[in-house]
């Protein structure tokens, strides 16, 4: 579990984003080493004493760094976001981490195997998420103990993983942002999933989806927010839906919706 650290900063409205990366880190339980990147909040260094909850972000290379995205150029934005509510009160100051994906990655994201697609490695990438990465993060920062300080993201496959996940690993992660979550993924296997939960478990959820996503990506998107619901989430209390009319599925979209999720997620305390 070893891996090389580096930190830079990006000056964003006149705040510096502070980032450090950790690159080559080994899981146990994948077959390719991956870089995190870590970012920090306002005033970290000097609040010695402070500890911070911690959010945990499939995709990593597509949130903070223009030069890394999917897409070049087109990234989350999620340091100056994040910097700009954190220094306004509207959010708790926080710690994200950015997973980077791999080739692999349509196999670690998917808890189910399809027969044309293949896929259903979720469990062993959950695992190394969980037992390798988690505690790493945990022996390097200052993170907030606790499923109530403990959240996970994701958007497209990210975000069918996040759901997964956050309901099969009771009490470890409290707070799940779900941005266009891929549904469809195997007949919508992800229903099942939902259906077959105790409903004992409820994380905070933000769920939301893109009007100009693809044919079926709404429609997906209910039905996911509906079997919540029928287990026992309620809107606006554990539970945000939203739809954004034009949105599309890509980092630019996402960019726009990760500031009103990390609102309801990691709200200010009164």
């Amino acid at each position: 579990m070893d891996a090389n650290s580096n930190t830079a900063e990006i000056v964003a409205s006149n705040v510096p984003v502070t980032l450090r990366k950790h690159e080559k880190f080994r899981p146990r339980f994948l077959s390719s080493a991956r870089d995190l990147i870590v970012y920090l909040p306002p005033g970290y260094a000097e609040a010695a004493q402070q500890r911070f909850p911690v959010l945990y972000m499939q995709d990593g290379q597509n949130l903070f760094d223009p030069n890394t995205s999917f897409v070049p150029g087109m990234y989350w934005r999620m340091g100056e976001t994040a910097n700009q509510l954190i220094v306004e009160g509207a959010i708790q100051p926080l710690i994200i981490v950015g997973i980077y994906n791999s080739k692999q990655r349509i196999r670690e994201y998917t808890p189910t195997r399809d027969k044309k697609q293949g896929g259903g490695g979720a469990d062993r990438y959950a695992r190394s998420l969980m037992e390798d990465i988690k505690p790493f993060i945990e022996s390097q920062y200052r993170a907030l103990p606790g499923a109530e300080n403990t959240g996970l993201g994701g958007s497209s496959l990210g975000g069918l993983f996040t759901i997964y996940l956050g309901l099969t690993a009771p009490g470890v992660f409290g707070k799940l942002a779900a941005l266009s979550p891929s549904v469809w993924w195997n007949q919508r296997s992800i229903l099942d999933i939902v259906a077959r939960s105790s409903g004992q478990w409820r994380p905070r959820v933000w769920l939301d989806s893109g009007t100009q996503e693809g044919e079926h990506t709404v429609e997906d998107a209910r039905f996911l927010r509906d079997a919540l619901i029928s287990k026992g989430w309620k809107p606006e209390s554990d539970l945000h839906y939203e739809e954004t009319e034009g949105g599309q599925h890509n980092e630019a979209a996402w960019a726009q919706r990760i500031g009103p999720c990390l609102q309801f997620l990691f709200p200010r305390p009164a």
